[in-house]
């Protein structure tokens, strides 16, 4: 079987689901299949265990994440809510107007 140099991942699927179904197939895979940072330790050590499932190989830290990302930018910004860096940024725009 020749090699797939701009198919990639999507070498199987053939000519089929059109081609811009298979570049987002082929982004979402490349970026599941590297090693992440961890939010723990620091190290890019982190793998998908199962779906959503995070695990670091340095030190067995695991968390609950995105399907196909560790971090998902809803997932950021229920962080920062959590946090209440949104209402401290809400609030900057006033105080900075009134002096």
């Amino acid at each position: 079987m020749p090699r797939t140099k701009k198919v990639g991942h999507t070498g199987g699927l053939g000519v089929r689901y059109g081609g811009t179904v298979r570049k987002r197939y082929m982004a979402v895979t490349a970026g599941l299949k590297i090693a992440h940072r961890c939010p723990q330790c620091g190290f890019v050590k982190v793998k998908r265990k199962s779906v959503g499932v995070w695990q670091c190989g340095k030190c067995n830290y695991t968390f609950a994440g995105g399907a196909y990302m560790p971090a998902t930018k809803l997932g950021v910004v229920a962080k920062r809510a959590a946090k209440g860096e949104v209402a401290a940024e809400a609030a900057k725009p006033v105080e900075e107007e009134s002096t």
